[in-house]
């Protein structure tokens, strides 16, 4: 083996993507607070510079530049460079890209800023091109030298700016939550969404499973039948395309092109846990049996290539892998040329070439092609005279020949660490996979991650760890992590009537509240009070491609109150929402995840309390139902759960249906309570 010609200490660290670059001639270091102090001393400029493993551009810009002897030479003589995991610490990154945003009008990664020896940003942006970078570089360093005033008043103003994006003004006009004011917003989004080809209009086109989530439920609620088939549209054309993996299942993080039809070939944790949720959901309101291929498929994905013999999920599959001639080649792992589908699939070609469009539709660039469905199966069984158990059979058949052959390929770049959140994710995922196919495989799946993250991510203060590898954990929590693992836990909860979950929500809210919880805005800090000061003190509001962990929280305090029948949780649920509620308007996308909260708020939500022997047999049946405004718990004997509490009559199962804690009379029998649940 080649012996690198430099190291530079990210060779210490444990994040795949920091590790790319210890071999680089830049002198990079790791974030901490030592090299903060280096900077200080030595009164230098700071090159932050931060992106992810599965990013191609990141790749690209290292090759380009920090490869680079010219370009280390600039950076290791006037500048500390330090190299951050954006999803390791998305602290920072959530700091610097408001920074970046402020000064640009948009982010990305890679994304790269020079600071004052303190840490204060004056210039930035994504991707340069080693010319670009060069030259801006070189220019930063003489105005440091000659007139280090100018960058310092930038410094303040940017610095104003930052402090500004993060205040959320608490007025004191109170928020009516009404089913006009959830309509007004929907109709204000609805000329975003493109219903030809899913989605929202133009590319690139991200899945954005939480607003599709939420439409979900708004349609079904309140009988849009429009908004809910252009919902299902949407999922039929982000599954149908290159978005998806049709051999070896899994989502990419987004497509290039706006019929879904180019991804870009990274595949994301988090986009495969949340989109499997969404799924799940979809199929349990249409019994859509491609729907539950996806879900099969998905998981397969998630256990095949994310997943370690601990049940620890992995976070990334990178976009690059090498092509047959040894080159890196974004999506190499995942096209097809066509002599080799013909060698491949013999007498199966024609049909498998009809089905996935093997021609001008599916064609790609370099002779490759990328496989594209584009009608439903039973249209398209019916056009070529088949059976659907017919064009089933010849689909596992193609899906098994395809795998095989693609097993000499190179695989892409794996991110192995572990982050609490997007496991916590994950753990969703498979729950709702479980609750809606009753596969009980994906339960086991869930739960031997919900332990990993007990075991190893969870302390005895009831505080979190935010990433893991190598058996070691690290990094405090970060609200996210809170949040997303106590809506994992409560959905456990629901699945298996096991109260340790409700236990461990209960901890984990505490801990929030004592050390994230912020008085003045009602809503909880990005970063614990425990960890060391950025610049800027985050409040992570607005729901993304992730919602937001303010919005997760608000949610989980809603559902977490209703069953302990804690009324703190419920309050603080409501006051978050009154926080946010005059920003929806605005930009309703941005707050999916919120309005979820805000129909709770402003429509009947209901607690359904199964007592007796048969309480598990009787949830699972329930839980195959769509029933977004509905939380469920149970036990087979007695309980003290709020929520259960004095109501448990020896060998008979009971229902209550509770409202707000009003419960109407028990019944024995489930359809007549199924009757009395109200959408509006």
């Amino acid at each position: 083996m080649k012996t690198p010609k430099y190291t530079n200490d990210l060779i210490h660290e444990s994040s795949p993507y920091l590790l790319q670059h210890a071999h680089n001639p830049v002198d990079w270091k790791g974030w901490n607070s030592n090299v903060l102090d280096e900077a200080k001393k030595a009164n230098k400029l700071i090159i932050i510079s931060v992106g992810y493993s599965a990013c191609h551009w990141c790749h690209v810009m290292e090759h380009e530049s920090f490869e680079d002897t010219e370009v280390a030479d600039i950076m290791n003589a006037h500048y500390i460079s330090i190299k951050v995991d954006r999803e390791e610490r998305p602290d920072i990154d959530q700091v610097y890209m408001q920074a970046v945003q402020i000064m640009t009008g948009s982010g990305g990664w890679p994304m790269n800023i020079v600071a004052l020896p303190d840490g204060r940003p004056v210039w930035g942006g994504t991707y340069f091109r080693k010319e670009q970078w060069k030259s801006a570089l070189l220019q930063i360093q003489q105005i440091y030298k000659k007139e280090p005033s100018q960058l310092t008043n930038y410094a303040n103003k940017l610095e104003e700016g930052l402090q500004q994006l993060n205040l959320i003004d608490i007025s004191n006009i109170k928020h009516e939550f009404s089913q006009q004011r959830l309509t007004e917003f929907v109709d204000i989004w609805k000329p975003y969404l493109d219903t030809k080809l899913g989605g929202t209009k133009n590319a690139p086109k991200f899945m954005m499973p939480t607003n599709l989530e939420f439409l979900l439920r708004y349609a079904y609620q309140f009988k849009d039948e429009e908004l809910q088939e252009y919902v299902l549209h949407s999922l039929d054309k982000i599954s149908f395309g290159g978005t998806f993996d049709h051999i070896d299942g899994g989502f990419s993080r987004y497509s290039v092109d706006d019929r879904w039809h180019v991804p870009h070939f990274e595949k994301m944790l988090y986009d495969n846990a949340q989109l499997l949720s969404v799924y799940s959901k979809a199929y349990k309101l249409t019994q859509d049996p491609w729907y539950k291929e996806i879900i099969k498929k998905t998981t397969n994905f998630i256990e095949s290539y994310l997943t370690d013999a601990t049940g620890a999920f992995y976070s990334a599959l990178d976009a690059d892998s090498e092509n047959e001639k040894g080159i890196k080649e974004e999506g190499a792992f995942y096209t097809w040329k066509k002599q080799e589908l013909q060698e491949l699939l013999e007498s199966e070609f024609d049909i498998f070439s009809a089905y996935f469009n093997i021609n001008e539709k599916g064609y790609w660039e370099n002779g490759n092609y990328i496989l594209y469905k584009t009608e439903k199966d039973n249209i398209f069984a019916e056009n070529h005279q088949l059976s659907i158990e017919q064009l089933q059979q010849k689909k596992e058949k193609w899906t098994k020949v395809l795998s095989e052959a693609k097993k000499p390929r190179k695989k892409p770049g794996l991110d192995d660490k572990t982050l609490t959140s997007w496991n916590a994710l994950t753990i969703t995922g498979f729950t709702e996979a479980y609750s809606a196919t009753g596969n009980s495989d994906y339960l086991v799946t869930a739960l031997k991650n919900a332990e990993f993250i007990i075991e190893n991510q969870l302390k005895s203060d009831h505080s979190l760890f935010h990433s893991y590898k190598n058996g070691k954990s690290k990094i405090n929590g970060y609200l996210e992590d809170y949040a997303f693992t106590i809506e994992a836990l409560l959905k456990l909860y629901e699945v298996t009537f096991d109260k340790k979950w409700i236990d461990f929500s209960n901890n984990l809210s505490q801990y929030c509240f004592e050390n994230f919880y912020n008085q003045e805005n009602h809503l909880f800090n990005f970063t614990s009070k425990n960890d060391d000061a950025l610049i800027s003190n985050p409040v992570e509001f607005t729901d993304n491609v992730i919602p937001a962990s303010n919005s997760a929280m608000a949610n989980n305090l809603f559902r977490l109150g209703s069953l302990t029948g804690n009324a703190e949780y419920l309050e603080t649920s409501e006051k978050m929402l009154q926080a946010i509620a005059g920003k929806i308007e605005s930009y309703p996308m941005g707050y999916s995840n919120w309005l979820h909260l805000y129909i709770n708020f402003s429509n009947p939500f209901y607690e359904l309390a199964i007592l007796g022997e048969n309480a598990e047999i009787e949830q699972i049946e329930i839980q195959k139902k769509y029933l977004p405004n509905l939380i469920i718990s149970g036990s087979k004997n007695k309980s003290e759960l709020a929520i259960l509490k004095d109501r448990y009559v020896e060998k008979k199962t009971l229902f209550y249906l509770c409202e707000q804690g009003k419960c109407q009379l028990p019944e024995e029998k489930l359809t007549p309570v199924l009757n009395n649940i109200s959408l509006v």
